[in-house]
């Protein structure tokens, strides 16, 4: 089970927009992109999808964005790698086709590998990371003084 840099990325540019939430402030393409060191064009992609999973809004207009569509506590990290990598966001890539018992055995534990993994993701929500992310900061400037 690997972190694809799509789903990295999707996930860093929802960690700014999160960050905004409460402000209600939207922020740029072109904003996010050099907040997370992630390619303008890739970015558009990324956002694209996220709008049309409905995890953002774009506004438009001068002052025009992108905007989470809902609570950064309401968005689960499930939701946003269902939504860039589909609907299972961990397969199996045992053959199906293959009816022998270590066929099986072995798809049993993946399955229960999968349910596992994806229990922790429905656990945590943008709002949780971005409270380790503030955590995080606080720590390096209390090490620095």
């Amino acid at each position: 089970m690997v972190l694809s840099n799509k789903s990295e990325y999707a996930l860093l540019a929802l960690l700014e927009l999160a960050n905004c939430y409460p402000n209600g402030e939207s922020l740029q393409i072109r904003e996010i992109a050099a907040l997370q060191d992630i390619p303008n064009r890739y970015l558009e992609q990324l956002l694209a999808t996220l709008r049309r999973g409905g995890l953002i809004k774009s506004i438009r207009g001068a002052k025009g964005g992108y905007v989470l569509a809902r609570e950064p506590r309401n968005i689960t990290i499930l939701d946003a790698l269902t939504c860039m990598e589909g609907l299972d966001t961990v397969e199996s890539n045992t053959d199906q086709t293959s009816n022998g018992i270590e066929s099986e055995v072995i798809n049993e534990v993946w399955q229960e590998a999968r349910q596992a993994a994806n229990s922790v993701l429905q656990k945590y929500t943008l709002q949780d990371l971005c409270d380790r992310r503030a955590a995080r900061k606080q720590i390096e400037i209390m090490y620095y003084i």
